[in-house]
This record gives structure tokens, sequence and C-alpha cells, in this order.
């Protein structure tokens, strides 16, 4: 697990209405093999193909049924039949996800070749993946909503090289047996002496984490009941700080709000997403939320690209 890559593509990055520069939400997480959409706005396909990311998709998840986070499905769901997809297709989200499934089938009017398979998640579902889950926590939007944590299994303990020989263990494949959790037996002094990872790995490591928002006044607490210090916070940051009253009258966030969410978390990187048409640009934002937050701010052009590693210090 120690070499799979987190991959964070940001396709869609626009409040409720699209801009020339930005489309409506899509965020697209390569994990490994694994190819996760959260939200899929309109325009999401355009998106794909110009980061050049193809079709592959094995979940989406829907943060709540307000049109510019679904509507792309729709359309995605037909290119991929099109293009011979077979494997069924997993849809989560809150309620009414079966009915907005059952929707996009009627408005399709032909004949899919896969399975769409809607499945309703409440706050605090997990669905496991393979090295990891993702977990819904209750958002503030008003209505059912739902934000995502993407949340990698710990890691093995660091190895140690020099106490394994000093106990008698070779250099070479039982090595690896050893980091891959296995007990080992060797010979030494004529006696078969066992030796198992307690003995020479140190404690386990955590590992990567990202969360996603979606729409929604700030609940740093609610997330923090599930996770903290996540490397990634990708969150609403619909407004800037001059218009707070105008994001709590509809259940958004502001920059600074982002920002303190943030520091309440302990986050390594904070991401602005959701920007309101009403911006050109997003300098604004970044310097709200840095007023609260000393980590790392970004507010994502569309198309950009950010990739996760694992913490040097770990």
């Amino acid at each position: 697990m120690s070499g799979e890559t987190l991959q964070v593509y940001f396709l869609g990055t626009a409040g409720a209405l699209p801009t020339p520069y930005r489309n409506p939400p899509c965020i697209m997480v390569r994990r490994g093999s694994d190819t996760l959409l959260f939200d899929c706005g309109e325009g999401a396909q355009q998106q794909m193909m110009r980061s050049r990311t193809g079709f592959l998709v094995d979940a989406i998840f829907v943060t709540h049924w307000h049109a510019d986070h679904f509507l792309g499905i729709a359309g995605l769901v037909q290119t991929l039949s099109f293009m011979g997809r077979a494997d069924p297709l997993p849809i989560y989200g809150p309620a009414w996800v079966h009915e907005a499934v059952s929707a996009i089938r009627a408005l399709s009017r032909f004949s899919l070749k896969f399975t769409l398979s809607p499945v309703q998640l409440a706050p605090g579902s997990a669905i496991r993946f393979n090295g990891y889950s993702v977990r819904a926590f209750a958002t503030d939007h008003g209505m059912e909503s739902l934000g995502y944590i993407l949340a990698e299994d710990p890691r093995p303990g660091r190895f140690n090289r020099e106490r394994a020989i000093e106990l008698g263990v070779p250099p070479g494949p039982l090595f690896g047996r050893i980091q891959r959790g296995e007990t080992v037996c060797i010979e030494k002094d004529g006696r078969n002496l066992p030796v198992s990872p307690a003995d020479v790995m140190g404690p386990p490591r955590p590992g990567r984490s990202i969360v996603y928002t979606g729409d929604t006044r700030p609940v740093p607490h609610r997330i923090a009941e599930l996770i903290t210090a996540p490397d990634l916070l990708i969150h609403d940051a619909t407004y800037d700080d001059e218009c707070r009253d105008r994001a709590d009258d509809v259940y958004h966030a502001t920059a600074g709000e982002a920002g303190e969410a943030a520091r309440v978390l302990g986050a390594r990187i904070l991401a602005l997403v959701h920007i309101s048409s009403r911006y050109t640009t997003t300098a604004g934002h970044v310097r709200d939320a840095t007023r609260v937050f000393g980590g790392t701010v970004i507010a994502p052009s569309d198309l950009e690209l950010l990739e996760l590693p694992f913490r040097e210090d770990e």
C-alpha cells in the first residue's frame, strides 16, 4: 500500500452557476487503480477529456440533489455504455438516491449495457475499498446532504533492518515476509527461533486522508468526530468574508469560515471550491482563509491536479 498514488483532479470548482472558466462541482480522486467521483456536475465528461483522465470510474459519491452536483451523471453513464462498460456502477448518496438513479435511467431512453447501483448513505455510513474507506458525515445545507472522508488504512511501521539482522534474520526474502505481517522462523545457535513483525517493526503509521464537504455551512466539529489532521480539506468557500450574512442565509460558507474549519481540524492543505460566479479572482478568498489558517491554502482552478504524498515525518 505504501506505493499507492493519491491524486485529486479538480474537474469542477464553480458554484451553482458555471462560468467560462469554472465548471459545476466535480472532484475526481484516484487512489492506486481506483477512480472515484465526488459529485458530477454537467460537463464533467469534457473536463475528463481535457484532463486526459479517461472515463474509468469505479464509484460516484453525490453530496446532495441540487442539479449542479449530479446532472453530469446522465451523460457520463451513456458514454460508458457506448464504450462497452459491463461492470455495475455504484452511485452513493443521501436520501432520494434511488429516485435520482431511476430518473437518470428514464431520461436516457436507451438500454444501458451495465447496471446502475444506487446506495443510500446516512451520516456515519462507511464504504470499504481495498486499503481505504469512504465515510459519510452530515453537512448543513438546508436539506439532506452529506460530506465524505476518504481515509486510508494505517500503514505498517518502519522496518528496523539492523534489529532484524541482530535477531538473526538474513537480508533477503525474509525481510519482505516480515514487513507483510508474517512471523518467520530462523535458525540461530542450533535452534529455530520465531521473529514476529512486532520484534522489528515500529508502530503503525497513519494513511492519507481527504475530506470533501460539498455545499455546507461549516461543520468542523462533526468532521472531527470522525477524523482530525486530514491531508486535504476540500471545503465550500462560495463567498469571501464580506458576504458572511449571505453565506449564512443560503447555507454556504465563506473562505474565512473554511479557514477556521481547517484550523480546527488541523488540516495540512485547504482547497477552496464552489466559488460563486460573482468573483473574477479568488485572491480575496485566499486572503480570508490564510488570516485564520496557517497551513497551505489553495483556490484551485478547474483541471488542476494535486498529488498527495505520504508525510515525510511519517
